[in-house]
């Protein structure tokens, strides 16, 4: 098999093979169902080390590109282009009449270089502090966002419809003002518990939908008639699922259908473990129908209470016609702050340190469970929490691991109603590894 690399890019070599094979499949080049060669021959014949070719392909299965059969190689599994929407099987919506997880990153954050660039605020901006900044926030963080994200997303959105709040919780409220009560508003079930409560306090109509493997039931949200589906395709809390290319383009072609929306929340979609970031759904296809939402109360601390969102450009008219004349919520000297923390790189810096303190956790955790039994592990590539399932002396581990920081939580918690449960579920514990001590971990292993 040939592919053609990028010679000239700056790129990683493993990138490089995963963007080129990536372009094959799309373009149908490679078919579905096509075998890959083996790690071991593509890397002779590209003259690559076999770990080059193993992280390449790892990106393609994150994706959904490809699929690993075990003793059986690597398989082609989605073909046919990004935004090419009517390639997609029809789906059937019927018109009917209408009717915390935090992450606690304080431990590796560098507050020396904050206070210093708090300082260099105070001084630069003066009595600029006390004056009102534009309603969605200062451009100059708003500026900072939108190259963070073409930088490290390849996400690109202009400053100006990129919209600063405090905290996830309050970006919901404001979306339910800016969309409109009479609308049918969903969540992944299991979830997030704040989500089903804040909807209910909205008085608007609200529907769990299910999750298969591959995340959000799709057919479900045309069952239920929702309007708008709020999702985490990055990587799902609290299963874990990762959202393959196949189920994103279903549901851009369910938002497109109809004039619906899809709020997109990537609340830990930097914290993965191999490979590159995965795309985020609003730069793929669903044009103008995706809200991206992210906060830096993960990747920074809890207590940073500064989340922004991404509007279409449709929605961002409306919203300046509708909630234009609302104050930006977050005090302006921290959004200058956190603008040159992003700015002049420090921001990625810390999420570097970050990623690795976190797969040292992830790793030592892992390890300590293994010596536990009535145990099984199911891990996943993103994220600071992954499943679980135990089937004897649960009280007992979930005793030993909070020793740890280690929390432990079943998954029925987050069930809507718990009657809508699978069986299969019901041994289910979501493993929440942030606050985790590393000194105890290690000491723990040496036991």
């Amino acid at each position: 098999m040939q592919i053609s690399l990028d010679m000239n890019s700056k790129k990683p070599l493993y990138e490089r093979i995963y963007e080129a094979l990536k372009t094959d499949i799309l373009t149908g080049t490679l078919k579905i169902g096509e075998k890959l060669p083996s790690k071991r021959s593509f890397a002779e014949q590209l003259n690559v080390s076999l770990v080059t070719v193993a992280n390449a392909y790892e990106q393609l299965i994150a994706e959904g590109y490809v699929r690993a059969e075990q003793r059986s190689g690597y398989y082609v599994q989605y073909s046919g282009g990004m935004v090419e929407l009517n390639s997609l099987p029809e789906l059937f919506c019927e018109e009917l009449p209408p009717d915390d997880e935090s992450a606690e990153t304080s431990g590796v954050f560098p507050f020396s270089v904050w206070t210093r660039l708090m300082r260099r605020v105070i001084l630069e901006k003066g009595t600029a502090l006390l004056q009102p900044v534009q309603n969605g926030g200062a451009y100059e963080l708003r500026s900072a966002i939108s190259g963070y994200l073409y930088r490290a997303r390849g996400l690109y959105q202009p400053p100006e419809r990129i919209i600063i709040g405090s905290g996830a919780e309050y970006m919901y409220n404001l979306l339910i003002q800016l969309l409109g009560r009479d609308k049918r508003y969903s969540a992944e079930n299991p979830g997030f518990p704040k989500l089903p409560k804040i909807y209910a306090l909205n008085n608007v109509n609200f529907e769990p939908i299910s999750l298969d493997k591959y995340g959000v039931n799709v057919s479900e949200l045309c069952e239920k008639r929702v309007d708008i589906a709020h999702i985490s395709p990055a990587h799902h809390f609290p299963t874990g699922i990762v959202m393959p290319i196949s189920r994103r383009l279903e549901l851009a072609r369910w938002a497109m259908d109809g004039g619906k929306f899809i709020i997109e929340d990537e609340y830990d979609s930097e914290f993965r473990w191999s490979g590159k970031p995965l795309p985020a759904l609003f730069g793929q296809g669903a044009e103008g129908r995706v809200i991206y939402i992210n906060t830096f109360s993960q990747t920074i601390a809890p207590s940073v209470r500064i989340s922004y969102m991404c509007l279409p450009e449709e929605l961002y008219e409306q919203w300046q016609q509708r909630l234009g004349f609302y104050a930006c919520s977050v005090p302006v000297f921290e959004q200058f702050t956190l603008a040159k923390f992003i700015s002049e790189g420090y921001f990625e810096r810390h999420l570097s340190r970050a990623k690795k303190y976190f797969r040292r956790i992830r790793e030592l955790v892992i390890r300590l469970l293994e010596h536990l039994d009535g145990l099984e592990i199911s891990e996943s590539n993103a994220g600071l929490h992954f499943t679980v399932r135990i089937s004897e002396n649960r009280e007992k581990i979930v005793s030993e691991c909070e020793q740890y920081g280690i929390k432990i939580t079943p998954i029925s918690q987050y069930y809507v109603d718990n009657s809508l449960i699978p069986i299969e579920n019901n041994r289910l514990f979501v493993v929440n590894f942030a606050s985790a001590n590393e000194d105890r971990l290690k000491s723990g292993l040496i036991k």
